[in-house]
């Protein structure tokens, strides 16, 4: 008879926070469109709202990178252009946090669910007023920052018109559902215990830039207004876990410690 493996959901650990740009954010559109003598990167807007705001992809892809880098992994799988790092065999995948976060191709053997879940992050109310009410913006919601590329050569000036979300605007609630996975291919533990990996992530992504245009100027982000929250089952409500928010990154990572046992406590895995 054959074997079935079993996968057991033991619930969920739910991380919300706004996201502020600290500097101009560029998180490349489509250019489709665009006119002669218009913006020469423009932003990806809401298509409902024509309101800048932020994919969850880029955001998590971003932080897989950081993480990827920090850690040495080998860039062993090509995605398009892109060069990313996958685990080969299951002994490689029992132990690397970031494939076990993030996920791997699925039709690898040894696959399991990706814990990680990030939600697009759409502008804050309060950001989006206030920028309406500037009425200052070269285009709505945004400004135009132009860099001047030089000629070494003739010294001849190429400039060129990049669309930014101004400094000082924020977005969310962010909202991170990360899940924690029992039964025969998962150990719970090992789940909770690389919530430390997550955070550690964000803390790369601070020091570091989200969207494009990094190395120039552009996406310094901070986190802010950080909660934790747990749950068990789809019937039970989202339980606190360490201070209800916590004001910045650094606050919550100097608590991780309780956090992660508030975690195991209420998932009934202390």
């Amino acid at each position: 008879m054959a074997k079935y493996k079993m996968i057991k959901l033991e619930g969920r650990v739910f991380v919300t926070f706004n996201l502020k740009a600290v500097t101009g954010l560029h998180i490349g559109g489509s250019d489709t469109g665009i006119e002669i003598g218009g913006v020469d990167k423009t932003i990806v807007r809401d298509t409902l709202t024509n309101k800048p705001y932020i994919p969850g992809s880029s955001l998590k892809g971003k932080v897989r990178s950081l993480l990827e880098k920090y850690q040495g992994l080998p860039q062993n799988r090509n995605i398009g252009h892109a060069h990313i790092h996958s685990c080969e065999s299951k002994e490689q995948y029992a132990h690397c946090a970031v494939c076990r976060i993030f996920g791997v191709p699925g039709e690898l053997e040894f696959a399991t669910p990706t814990r990680l879940v990030v939600r697009d992050v759409h502008l804050d109310e309060d950001s989006a007023k206030e920028l309406e009410d500037l009425a200052r913006t070269d285009l709505p919601y945004t400004e135009v920052k132009t860099e001047v590329a030089i000629d070494r050569v003739t010294s001849r000036a190429n400039p060129r018109q990049m669309e930014r979300v101004p400094a000082g605007s924020v977005f969310g609630p962010a909202e991170l559902v990360y899940s924690i996975y029992g039964g025969d291919v998962s150990d719970p533990l090992q789940d909770i215990a690389y919530l430390k990996v997550l955070i550690e992530g964000l803390q790369l992504l601070e020091d570091d830039y989200l969207g494009g245009l990094g190395s120039r100027g552009s996406g310094k982000v901070a986190l802010e207004n950080i909660s934790v929250k747990v749950r068990k089952d789809s019937l039970s409500k989202a339980q606190p876990a360490g201070q209800a928010k916590y004001a910045t990154l650094a606050e919550l990572a100097a608590d991780l410690e309780p956090v992660l046992g508030e975690v195991e406590k209420t998932l009934g895995l202390a």
